[in-house]
């Protein structure tokens, strides 16, 4: 089985529990105004790799990912779901910890044969790293060029599959630090039965050049990166929405 790759990381500390061998998946229909890796954008581009090619180099550092394991991310992994299904059905009889860091915006609850393919992924699958851009469906729309609606359906899909989640959430000042909106973020997440971390990650810069690189002109161009202090101040706000719905409890 063949998969289409950006990049990948030997070594990833951020993408999941411990030290993690990391793939960047080719291909997205998301278009973040603070992606910072337009390259990653284009279906059926990027480079071939196989399942076996990936348990042999995670095997060669495996001293190394005590704690750790195999996580794919993007782009958009889900968009490649038959080789995600064969690698980490392949990491799991080897007892590796298997983590997928998606949006979600794949997720189709009605499409049968989709359904299938997810359900059978799930069984391979330790953690899910959900990314919520905005819980207001038009703000979503207008920050991704998607509604969020297929996003938090698979959220509830997760917790109905007993899938443990972590939710992360950029802030982009003006964007997405709304305290209403980041309110009702944390009363949805805190509905979730399945809900593990919260990760809070302030917005950055970093990717303008590519943009620059690829004669595409930067969405948020002027916007200043996110301070430490703000993500903060961000995630007190979403931990009192999870907070308010779970004492109801």
């Amino acid at each position: 089985m063949t998969g289409y790759i950006h990049s990948k990381e030997s070594f990833g500390t951020v993408d999941g529990p411990g030290i993690r061998y990391v793939l960047f998946m080719q291909g997205c229909p998301m278009r973040c105004l603070y992606c910072h890796n337009p390259d990653t954008w284009e279906v059926g581009a990027g480079t071939p790799i196989e399942v076996d090619e990936v348990i042999e180099e995670y095997h060669k550092n495996r001293q190394f990912y005590q704690g750790g394991g195999i996580t794919v991310t993007g782009g958009e992994p889900l968009l490649q779901i038959d080789f995600l299904i064969e690698l980490f059905r392949a990491a799991k009889e080897k007892n590796i910890h298997t983590c997928i860091d998606t949006s979600g915006v794949t997720f189709t609850k009605n499409e049968s044969a989709y359904r299938e393919k997810l359900d059978t992924l799930m069984k391979y699958t330790d953690l899910v790293m959900l990314d919520i851009k905005h819980i207001d469906p038009e703000r979503h729309k207008t920050l991704t060029a998607h509604s969020n609606e297929r996003i938090l359906e698979f959220a509830k899909y997760l917790e109905e599959m007993k899938i443990p989640v972590w939710i992360r959430h950029v802030v982009v000042e003006g964007h997405t630090d709304d305290p209403e909106h980041l309110f009702e973020l944390g009363k949805f997440i805190g509905g979730l039965k399945n809900l593990r971390a919260l990760d809070v990650l302030p917005y950055h810069t970093m990717g303008e050049g590519k943009y620059q690189e690829m004669g595409i002109p930067y969405p948020l161009s002027g916007v200043s990166p996110t301070s430490q202090k703000k993500a903060g101040e961000a995630k007190d706000i979403i931990l009192s929405g999870i907070c308010s719905v779970r004492k109801k409890k």
